[in-house]
């Protein structure tokens, strides 16, 4: 029998599959733009946790993308030979001299004293753990002060919207130590186990399908245990939750922070992808940009996020390249929106559930007919 639990299993396996695939009919420039794709694909499934479950609208998700990309690409800054300072006995980064007052005399012991904080990034492994560390203490700190408080609704967007916002405003103002609006540029490769994973290699295209599997399967599962009904209890009702005595604030601090986890670690895989770093990864438009995403593929299903978010990044390459439609690429993407939000408001996350029960509807009826088939000799027996 057709169930609807079967035909999710079913997209997860096919999703997997096809990813993996991938790599056996595209060249190294399209596996290096669908490795791009599929990190937008975990941002949808963080923003899928975080919204559609939680019920917390994050309006500044590209805070923890950045702090992971940062982190990263400090390193990789530092691992690569060409995008060192000349006539310092310390790894300090090229632009620090760029930017630095010509004519200074102790230039290169003020840049020193700046550049302190770039040591322990000398190390990859420093940088991978801050990537991650960094963006989970500031989501637990935030989470706290939020929920602890019991500001929900708008105010959570708001905040976490300012928020963004302000660091965006001190990564680009501190130009002396981040480079300020041309981020970081010319990195290094990440090596892992004596590996490089070049950013159009089948290694570095694995490394980043593997790790989007698994963060949504690992999501879906995590949303099937005793935590994730009842977050979703406290989704659709945060009262009757404390009424029946649960720690409202622990749940919501917890997937809070898995959720800015995904985005950290999407945005370090970003950072190897692309081998760059930018201060747009905080622009509010980027933020929204995502949201837009998940409610797109469905913000209430994990996997048709990560789907919507690829595929309206598709999209976007495909229009964005096409002659007739360079100028006017942005509206066309426009109209999509507008036409799913109009006809889809589900998302297509909505549209498969509905094709999928009316498949469960067909064949349980077409099973209650045979049953009633099988059983009409019994009674014609019995009768007689």
């Amino acid at each position: 029998m057709i169930t609807s639990r079967r035909i999710e299993v079913v997209c997860y396996i096919l999703f997997v599959i096809v990813v993996m695939g991938l790599p056996f009919f595209l060249d190294d420039f399209g596996l290096n733009r669908i490795a791009k794709f599929l990190v937008y694909g975990m941002l949808g499934i963080a923003i899928a946790l975080s919204w559609g479950y939680a019920g917390i609208l994050n309006l500044g998700q590209g805070l923890f993308f950045g702090m992971g990309a940062y982190m990263l690409a400090m390193s990789l800054k530092l691992a690569s030979p060409t995008s060192l300072a000349q006539g310092s006995d310390k790894p300090i980064p090229d632009f620090m001299l760029w930017n630095a007052e010509p004519g200074a005399a102790t230039e290169l012991c003020c840049i020193t004293k700046v550049s302190f904080l770039w040591l322990p990034f000398q190390s990859q492994t420093f940088g991978l753990v801050m990537g991650l560390v960094l963006p989970l203490a500031v989501a637990y700190l935030l989470g706290n002060l939020l929920f602890r408080k019991r500001i929900a609704g708008v105010f959570i967007s708001i905040v976490t919207l300012a928020l963004v916002l302000l660091v965006r405003l001190l990564v680009v103002n501190m130009q002396s130590l981040t480079n300020g609006f041309n981020g970081l540029t010319d990195l290094g490769w990440l090596t892992f186990g004596g590996y490089e994973f070049d950013a159009y290699s089948r290694a570095t295209y694995y490394l980043v399908a593997v790790i989007c599997c698994a963060a949504l399967v690992g999501s879906r599962l995590l949303t099937e245990t005793r935590a994730g009904l009842i977050l979703q209890a406290i989704r659709d009702d945060q009262n009757r939750a404390r009424y029946l005595g649960f720690d409202v604030p622990v749940y919501q601090v917890f997937f809070f922070c898995v959720s800015a986890g995904i985005a950290a670690v999407a945005g370090m895989l970003f950072v190897v992808v692309t081998e760059f770093a930018s201060p747009t990864f905080l622009d509010l438009s980027f933020s929204i940009t995502m949201v837009v995403w998940a409610a797109l593929g469905g913000r209430s299903s994990l996997l048709g996020a990560c789907i919507g978010a690829i595929l309206i990044n598709v999209i976007e390459a495909g229009v964005s390249e096409t002659d007739a439609l360079v100028e006017a690429w942005k509206a066309v993407i426009g109209l999509i929106f507008i036409l799913v939000v109009l006809f889809l408001p589900r998302g297509l996350a909505g549209l498969g559930r509905d094709i999928a029960d009316r498949v469960i509807h067909r064949d349980n009826r077409n099973g209650n007919a045979s049953l009633a088939t099988a059983q009409e000799p019994k009674l014609v027996r019995r009768n007689a």
